[in-house]
């Protein structure tokens, strides 16, 4: 999407650069972990000026108003993802510490990591196709970190594209509307004090589909317009890095395998796989991060056809390169230029393959772009900016709340 939090309102952001003082250098997330300022006895507009301003180096800051007055992160939707179309919307994200609760914790082998902060959001867009979605999802930490939660609901209309593949006949573009409900519920547990957790997910959907034109339904089995699929699953982690927005160092590998039958609720039976890499190395000071993305996914079994797995990367549109399978592979440059700013250059490639073409016949799909980032909750490590990105047909931009990679 235009903007990541239409995926994912309750997930979100970033973190700096190591420094002696807090204008020759950002802090990294971890380092610059406090408890928030006191909020100030001077009320009215001078108050307010300065619950958004960072008491450190004097900067536009949003670490005291999230984290001790129960404020909130507006965050503009401009869509212009090209499965969509242009369109815009709003996402509010909230913030919350519980009093008492830890800002950090203490792995087995001695090194501290950062606890994230309770996040709950809500979010509304429209686009100019017609499409149009509003939820709402949260993020919580338990018990020092050792239990995680993490969901939502959403409702939404969406006109897209789906592109037939197939080595000897053109590419087939066919336009549909799907139209319903969507929840993702995820409780993960910690295992011992380090870094590896457990967790078990349930996906549910409920979708009517329309085609623009009917008679396109003849390309598709009745399996594959099922509306109802419920899947349960299980998910494995192993994450080092030192911000669980956008870190500056570490790795985190994730394995997710979902299993949806009639028995828990659907109208199909298939099984959801996917497995990524997202890893990060500072350099020179660690002015410069080299980030890298490996990301597998796959589904097996009677899928719906709008369940197959799609190249995801920015400048490529929702759904143009899938099939039963996808891979991408990106690497991404952040340089710190001030405490506060950031510049962002990335590039990727893709292919999707499985049903119609092996992968040495698929496409490879090529995605790059450019763009900047600004230090918006220093306590938090949440940057926020705007990436520009070109891939073989489109050429879009990306309003970016955090990390890309998800």
């Amino acid at each position: 999407m235009g903007c990541a939090l239409v995926a994912a309102p309750w997930a979100a952001a970033n973190d700096g650069i190591p420094g002696e003082s807090p204008v020759s250098a950002a802090p990294t997330a971890v380092a610059s972990v406090q408890e928030g300022a006191p909020a100030t006895d001077t009320p009215g507009k001078a108050g307010f000026w300065q619950m958004l301003h960072d008491p450190q180096d004097g900067h536009l800051d949003m670490s005291d108003w999230l984290l001790n007055h129960r404020g909130f992160l507006p965050v503009p939707i401009i869509i212009t993802e090209p499965a969509l179309g242009y369109g815009g919307g709003v996402a509010l994200a909230f913030f919350h510490r519980p009093e008492g609760s830890a800002a950090t914790r203490t792995t087995a082998s001695g090194k501290t990591r950062f606890i994230a902060p309770n996040i709950y959001g809500v979010m509304g867009m429209k686009t100019e196709n017609g499409s149009h979605a509003y939820g709402a999802g949260a993020m919580l930490h338990f018990d020092e970190d050792r239990w995680r939660y993490k969901g939502g609901v959403g409702k939404a209309s969406l006109n897209l594209d789906f592109y037939t593949q197939g080595r000897f006949f053109p590419v087939q573009e066919i336009g549909y509307n799907v139209d319903g409900l969507a929840s993702f519920q995820q409780v993960m547990r910690r295992i011992g004090d380090d870094d590896f957790f457990i967790g078990a997910t349930w996906i549910y959907m409920d979708m009517d589909i329309a085609f623009d034109v009917d008679s396109d339904r003849q390309f598709f089995t009745d399996k594959e317009l099922t509306q109802k699929s419920s899947g349960l699953g299980l998910t494995l982690e192993y994450d080092t890095r030192d911000n669980p927005f956008t870190p500056s160092s570490g790795w985190t590998g994730v394995f997710d395998g979902n299993f949806y039958r009639e028995a828990f609720g659907g109208d199909v039976d298939f099984d959801s796989y996917r497995a990524h890499v997202f890893a990060y190395q500072p350099l020179w000071d660690k002015r410069l991060i080299v980030g890298g993305r490996l990301d597998l996914r796959a589904v097996e079994g009677d899928v719906p056809f709008y369940r197959l797995p799609y190249v995801d990367m920015r400048g490529i549109a929702a759904g143009r390169y899938q099939d039963q399978r996808a891979a991408m592979l990106e690497t991404e440059l952040r340089w710190n230029l001030t405490p506060r700013w950031a510049l962002i250059g990335f590039l990727g490639a893709g292919r999707a393959w499985g049903r119609h073409d092996s992968f040495s016949d698929a496409t490879t799909a090529v995605a790059k772009g450019a763009g900047f980032r600004y230090l918006l909750a220093r306590k938090l490590g949440l940057y926020g900016g705007l990436d520009y990105a070109w891939g073989p047909e489109d050429h879009t931009f990306y309003i970016q709340m955090g990390s890309a990679w998800r």
